[in-house]
């Protein structure tokens, strides 16, 4: 056994199968769910073990041969004095002769393993800088100071899921990762950002970046030095844009359709104005149109002149906020939207605004030949299921259901947010291709996760209900097992890391 993998042996195997092997730990051992264990035949042909479950039990009585008994039977004595902890833990990697792989043999029947170390995993890394960190190698409790990071386009496009409920780190881990992906500066973020948290206003956050200056764009109705006014001119506004959003009856929407076609970009106006029209529409349904806008823009008309409750929408200004916010997309910069002071309607239809001219150039691009030239785009959307939910896409759907089903082929992703995992339906599930799952005691929403994972996650329920704060469970179709993770709090993070690791050895699956 060489030096760099020495390590106590903790427990042997004494059975099992090929999907969870059974581990009777020694005396004092205290092993932990997702610690991770080595069995290994030498120093370049060894399995990889991750603990699901344990239990209490007599101890296991091996066969041995007759030249050992006696010390066998001594042992025995000493050891049925009290029951054993036993460990189910199944095989999530087999490294043999230089070459990784999904374990397809299970280790020899009562041999011993021990705790993983770094050295364990040293044949995994890499140094390219277009990864995303998501954290650091966890075995149970116990962090590894090793690089948890996956390809940025891979990663970005083919979409990301964050459950968890209140409590367990989801906005820190989003943090950490935009601070990677600002470091890359290949990527184009665009953050609706509800509780004015990401961009630092009043305390630490991604403004601190060193590369803030050229690639952070931040949009805001209370605008701080070195930000941008958050205005958007309503013939920006396309009657897609409220779909999933707001609702409108069949007829509502003939009436405005058949505005659309009449005044084009001035649609909004024209229904605020009860300019007539060549069809007949109703003035009862006119008149229903404009008190539903009126509630989500905050428009209306006085004395001739349309004005605007909120000052996010307007009739007048903010014609090129839509054009710049694109621009900087497509240049790699992360753009942070402060809707804080929007209520749900309004925020979510100023990102279906930008993520459906986004969506609709990256086609363009793609069918000019052009796509490559522009950075992949991923959406940041908190509480997904205010537009991921089975109600808001049921029938026509909406732009960020789209883009969940045909994004990856335009390089345009979504980063979903959320605490209930269960509402969103399992044809969006099994489009997002990577889950980094945080602590959750639901054990519906456990039950959703686990479904939709890529990974077989069946015996991972309580590893899911014991993640502590920052603790996670990354599965993806870029990684080869579900990895065990652990997540710096980001004022830590950002006082460390000041440059991209990329040019550090960082771990990729």
């Amino acid at each position: 056994m060489s030096s760099e993998h020495e390590g106590e042996a903790v427990g042997r195997i004494v059975g099992g199968d090929s999907a969870s092997l059974t581990i009777e730990g020694n005396n004092g051992a205290n092993l932990e769910l997702d610690e991770l264990l080595v069995s290994e035949s030498s120093s370049s042909d060894y399995t990889v073990l991750k603990i699901n479950n344990m239990s209490y039990g007599p101890p296991t009585n091996p066969v041995v041969p007759d030249a050992a008994k006696s010390l066998h039977d001594d042992r025995r004595q000493d050891r049925e004095e009290q029951d054993h902890m036993f460990y189910m833990a199944r095989p999530v990697l087999r490294y043999s002769e230089g070459k990784l792989g999904i374990p397809k043999v299970i280790p020899q029947l009562w041999s011993e393993v021990r705790r993983a170390n770094k050295s364990d995993f040293e044949f995994l890394t890499n140094n390219s800088p277009d990864t995303v960190f998501i954290g650091k190698i966890r075995s149970g409790s116990r962090v590894m100071d090793i690089d948890i990071r996956l390809n940025g386009r891979d990663l970005l496009t083919h979409h990301v899921m964050i459950p968890a409920t209140t409590g367990r780190g989801k906005s820190n881990l989003v943090k950490v990762m935009l601070w990677s992906i600002l470091s890359s500066g290949r990527f184009g973020i665009l953050l609706l950002d509800s509780h004015d948290e990401y961009y630092g206003r009043t305390g630490r956050g991604l403004k601190e970046h060193p590369d803030s200056t050229e690639r952070l764009a931040y949009y805001s109705t209370d605008s701080v030095p070195g930000s941008f006014s958050l205005v958007i001119n309503l013939e920006s506004i396309e009657p897609d844009h409220f779909e999933g959003i707001l609702a409108f009856t069949e007829a509502q929407k003939q009436a405005i359709s058949l505005y659309h076609r009449a005044f084009k970009e001035k649609w909004i106006e024209a229904i605020v104005r009860g300019k007539e029209i060549r069809e007949s529409v109703s003035e009862i349904t006119i008149r229903v149109i404009q008190r539903k806008l009126r509630r989500v823009l905050g428009i209306y008309e006085e004395n001739g002149r349309i004005k605007c409750e909120s000052s996010v929408f307007s009739a007048d200004s903010g014609t090129t906020t839509l054009v710049d916010i694109v621009k900087s997309l497509e240049s790699g910069k992360t753009v942070i939207l402060d809707t804080s002071r929007l209520g749900d309607d309004g925020e979510l239809l100023i990102g279906s605004i930008v993520a459906g001219r986004i969506f609709s150039l990256y086609r363009n691009y793609k069918g000019s030949g052009e796509l490559d030239s522009k950075a992949p785009v991923s959406i940041v959307v908190e509480e997904a299921p205010r537009i991921l939910s089975e109600d808001k896409i049921a029938e026509e759907g909406n732009i960020y259901s789209t883009i969940a089903r045909e994004g990856r082929k335009f390089n345009v992703g979504l980063i979903a947010i959320t605490q209930l995992t269960s509402v969103i339906p399992r044809t969006i599930l099994s489009n997002i291709n990577t889950k980094i799952i945080l602590g959750n005691e639901m054990a519906l929403e456990r039950e959703a996760i686990i479904n939709s994972a890529v990974q077989d996650l069946s015996d991972q329920d309580r590893s899911i209900a014991s993640l502590d704060k920052g603790e996670a469970i990354v599965s993806s179709i870029f990684t080869r097992f579900a990895v065990p993770v652990y997540t710096p709090e980001f004022e830590q993070f950002a006082a460390t890391e000041r440059k991209p690791r990329g040019m550090n050895q960082g771990l990729i699956m």
